[in-house]
């Protein structure tokens, strides 16, 4: 069985306005990730969306030395963005459609999360991944699922980050070092 994994497909991600925006680089992927969300619907397979999310002014997160305040909790711009955002509103949330939402407030999805226990109860071995940011929380996720035993597949055309080299670097990394096999422009059923 499959699940698709969308990371931090967010507003303070993606959006020009976003606190920590990839922008432009961000945006081009929109489209593919929308695609490949329906897609994985309508094969009833199990779609997570695991989101970043942090407190106002908490002194005690790793990242707040590191970044500026994202993803802050009951946030527009912790919200989903564009396509992805309105397709969540218009049609998951009916509730007849197989999804589940994660806080995380680490890098990996995994981490502090019930992620593992949601993917062994439903018998999921593969796991498909998309969002932002390649090299770091996709990246993250991917080391934590190779390490678990999972299958991985990183969707090329549905990954992206703030740095091109950083980008590159981790789809070699997926490839080489976790064995994942990295696609585009097809959806691996």
């Amino acid at each position: 069985m499959e699940c698709l994994i969308v990371i931090d497909y967010t507003n303070d991600f993606i959006d020009d306005d976003g606190r920590l925006t990839c922008g432009e680089r961000g945006q081009k992927i929109e489209s593919r990730i929308t695609e490949l969300t329906k897609h994985h619907i309508e094969k009833n397979d199990l779609v997570i969306f695991a989101v970043d999310v942090h407190e106002e002014e908490d002194p005690y997160h790793p990242e707040t030395q590191l970044f500026p305040p994202h993803n802050i909790r009951g946030t527009k711009g912790r919200q989903l963005y564009g396509q992805l955002g309105s397709y969540f509103h218009e049609h998951l949330q009916r509730g007849d459609i197989n999804y589940e939402w994660i806080d995380k407030t680490r890098y990996s999805a995994f981490t502090g999360t019930n992620l593992e226990i949601k993917l062994r109860e439903r018998g999921i071995n593969t796991l498909h991944l998309v969002g932002v940011c390649t090299d770091i929380c996709i990246l993250h996720t991917a080391v934590d699922a190779f390490n678990k035993g999972f299958s991985i597949v990183v969707h090329k055309d549905a990954v992206e980050s703030f740095n091109g080299i950083g980008h590159q670097w981790a789809l070699d990394h997926f490839k080489n070092t976790l064995g994942a096999m990295v696609i585009e422009g097809v959806a691996k059923d």
